[in-house]
């Protein structure tokens, strides 16, 4: 009989999901709000209308009252450090994934490669100038952006790590990696000025000439 009663209640069926309460719904929709906030503040970084970027234009382009902006985020440089934030999955952490994920050398720097060969959405390469211009201006921002590109250099170090493990040793992959950066970095200066010039050829040939030199 014991051993019935304990299959009876086996068999039962699980309790239904609580509906959501009040609160968690108000959490949601605090957590969309928040994120409307935040494509507006890039709207206005990224656009013609970025002198003009200020709490107040933000909340007016989201549609929201500017004491809401203000509650989501203290001031410009708060909305600022979420837009920073924002952008990572753009462009620093499919560079992570790319590294990462397995293989020899030279097939995660074909990965790599193949990304940084890929054009930039004007979007992001506005984002990117205007939000250099905040780093001169702002010294939370500057920390901000900074963290950010040392984490997407340490990318290139960390493939060059997988040629020194390969090799055995010998190798230090940093100034490998550092100078690999630095290259995609002035690439995309000079592109931004003037169009046309082959990066992914560049570099592909001097990841191609580090390994071999080394």
């Amino acid at each position: 009989m014991a051993a019935s009663a304990k299959d009876s209640r086996n068999l039962t069926a699980p309790p239904p999901p609580r509906p959501a309460t009040p609160r968690s719904r108000a959490s949601a929709k605090g957590e969309q709000t928040r994120a409307r906030l935040i494509a507006a503040a890039r709207t206005l970084l990224a656009g013609e209308l970025g002198e003009r970027f200020t709490t107040r234009n933000v909340a007016a382009l989201c549609g929201v009252s500017h004491g809401m902006c203000h509650y989501h985020f203290q001031d410009r440089t708060d909305l600022v450090l979420a837009v920073v934030e924002d952008i990572r999955p753009e462009w620093v952490l499919p560079l992570e994934e790319a590294v990462a994920a397995p293989g020899t050398f030279a097939e995660r720097a074909e990965r790599v490669l193949a990304l940084l060969d890929g054009p930039e959405s004007t979007d992001l390469a506005h984002l990117h100038s205007a939000l250099h211009w905040h780093a001169l201006n702002d010294e939370r921002v500057r920390e901000s952006l900074a963290a950010e590109y040392r984490r997407w250099r340490a990318c290139f170090v960390a493939l060059f790590q997988v040629l020194a493990d390969e090799r055995g040793g010998g190798i230090d992959p940093r100034p490998l990696g550092e100078a690999v950066a630095a290259a995609v970095d002035g690439l995309a200066a000079v592109e931004s000025l003037e169009a046309g010039i082959e990066d992914g050829a560049v570099l592909r040939t001097l990841v191609r000439t580090l390994a071999a030199g080394v």
